[in-house]
């Protein structure tokens, strides 16, 4: 039966996609507006008058005055901006800054402002709209929802701004009195900072509702990570479910580990059900814990199909569900259906354009607009939104794969410049992310993570596919899947092809990382101002040599 708040919420949220959708046959025009109206809000700001945005009076002279930018033009300006000053890229004021994982470089400060919000938080809406509505499609309840992400900010500027990744400050943004009917787990819980601590006590809440409807998860590997706290703790969390009392081995602040025991009350029949589900089952997973859940909303898209590989073992047939295409700098597009990839473009969060491949290696490229893309292209795209961002270049290749009325829907592919070339060959994330899918879909290979290197070796360059099993894990064959994965990228790079038939690139070779191994690597490469490991995205090609130097490989195998 389905949560009377959710059956509000999903009401409310469908009503918005319903409306969102009538507005697509206008998409060209609401975008000229878009542009038109933040133009004249912004053409005051410092940045505003630099680019002489007043002057700009249609989208033409827009794309032709405004030179397109990557974020290092933008950093002094928001430097500024977090450093306390006022107009000089909004004329409104910023309420908190998002700072991107840093994944592919230096990490960035975005200002966040109401109006901005507002504009990012209605892709949201709509991509939720889309989600009620296949859930009400297939006749799933809707229950509460579980999350673990951090909504403690990581630090305050100079300027007395807080800053923090962007769903921890969009949980705060948001806290309210619907936020709480919304969560299974209460929002002091997503306050604590030790990731593991914090997981635990969220599990703890969302175990006492055996009607728990939804789990989000930011990425699909701490949907997998949480998942293994549920196994690993088990016993602990049955038997604080017992006792009414939270353990004392889990790292609480003082404060919010009286607040939330406070809030917490025994369950002793949940805590029967879950023990006799852990004896009769061998272990505890998501998908007997939760038997109703209606599916999970995690990012997709990119690199995350072969974290989904795994996620049968402890979800079972749950339908994944994308959310938003999303980043620290803008919302691009809501996703429409269960396990697709691809996202509706949110023509009424920022501006876009698209860059063509025979332009992306043009200082000033010549771009689309929305409806002049074509369907099977790979666009890098271009964003202008209320953050302060004008024909910002976020760095991102989306491959256009259809069209709702004048709308394209896109499907992230890999970051620009993400690519594994050991002679020009440029082998991108999305190439091997889908060679490693294949093969954990033919040989049920439990994967905890991988990455794709070269060989230290310059005189004989070949890949080196780097894979961590879990500790109990095997490879019964592993020079045939080495062969099946060097016939994958060849099917889906011609240039890899072209390379090996002339032996320009010899045959890959792999190596079987001791387990904690990428774990080991996320904590290497901590920032200032991060304090989980989490929240690292590792890139799954790197032409760094050294990538894995200090690991333990435990084996190596090579092809002939």
């Amino acid at each position: 039966m389905t949560n009377p708040f959710f059956a509000l919420l999903s009401t409310a949220a469908r009503l918005q996609q319903q409306a969102y959708l009538l507005k697509l046959p206008q998409a060209e025009a609401i975008q000229g507006k878009f542009l038109q109206t933040l133009l004249k809000h912004h053409q005051d700001t410092e940045l505003g008058r630099a680019l002489k945005l007043a002057d700009i009076t249609t989208v033409e002279q827009f794309r032709q005055r405004v030179p397109v930018w990557p974020y290092s033009r933008y950093a002094p300006y928001f430097e500024r901006t977090a450093a306390g000053e006022r107009n000089v890229v909004t004329p409104d004021p910023v309420r908190y800054l998002n700072l991107s994982s840093g994944s592919t470089g230096a990490q960035k400060l975005i200002p966040v402002t109401a109006r901005s919000q507002r504009k990012s938080s209605y892709a949201n809406q709509v991509a939720m709209g889309f989600g009620f509505a296949r859930a009400r499609q297939r006749r799933l309840p809707l229950g509460k929802l579980l999350m673990t992400a951090c909504a403690k900010p990581l630090g305050v500027t100079s300027g007395g701004i807080p800053y923090g990744h962007v769903s921890g400050n969009h949980l705060r943004s948001s806290q309210s009195m619907v936020s709480r009917q919304i969560f299974a787990q209460p929002f002091e819980a997503l306050q604590v900072s030790d990731a593991v601590a914090r997981s635990y006590v969220c599990l703890l809440f969302a175990l006492r509702d055996r009607n728990l409807g939804l789990i989000a998860a930011t990425f699909p590997m701490v949907a997998l990570q949480l998942a293994r706290y549920l196994g690993t703790y088990a016993d602990s969390l049955i038997d604080d479910l017992a006792s009414g009392e939270i353990t004392e081995g889990i790292k609480l602040e003082p404060d919010l580990r009286e607040q939330l025991s406070q809030q917490f009350e025994a369950v002793p029949e949940r805590a029967r059900e879950l023990r006799q589900l852990c004896k009769s089952e061998g272990c505890l997973r998501p998908k007997q814990a939760w038997p109703h859940l209606a599916f999970m909303i995690t990012a997709r898209g990119g690199p995350s199909a072969p974290y989904f590989e795994r996620f049968g073992e402890y979800f079972g047939d749950l339908p994944i569900f994308g959310g938003t295409y999303a980043a620290s700098e803008a919302t691009f597009g809501s996703h429409w259906n269960f396990n697709t990839d691809s996202t509706l473009l949110a023509i009424e969060s920022n501006f876009y354009e698209f860059v063509p491949m025979d332009q992306w290696e043009v200082e000033q490229p010549k771009t689309l607009l929305p409806h002049e893309v074509k369907v099977g292209g790979f666009y890098r795209i271009l964003v202008t939104n209320y953050s302060g961002f004008y024909r910002y270049d976020i760095g991102d290749v989306v491959e256009v794969t259809d069209f709702w009325q004048q709308v394209p829907l896109i499907t992230f592919r890999h970051r620009r410049g993400g690519t594994l070339s050991a002679i020009s060959e440029k082998t991108t994330e999305y190439h091997v992310a889908n060679a490693v899918a294949a093969l954990q879909n033919k040989y049920g290979l439990p994967l905890e993570d991988f990455c794709v290197t070269l060989s230290p070796d310059l005189l004989t360059p070949r890949y080196v596919l780097n894979i961590e099993l879990p500790p109990d894990g095997r490879l019964p064959q592993p020079e045939q899947l080495l062969a099946d994965f060097d016939h994958s990228l060849q099917s889906a790079n011609r240039s890899y092809a072209l390379k090996r038939e002339k032996h320009d690139i010899y045959a890959p070779e792999l190596s079987i990382l001791k387990p904690g191994s990428f774990q080991q690597l996320r904590q290497q490469r901590l920032k200032p101002g991060q304090f989980e490991a989490i929240d690292i995205k590792m890139p799954h090609i790197s032409c760094d040599r050294t990538l894995l130097n200090g690991l333990t490989i435990e084996q190596r195998f090579r092809l002939d």
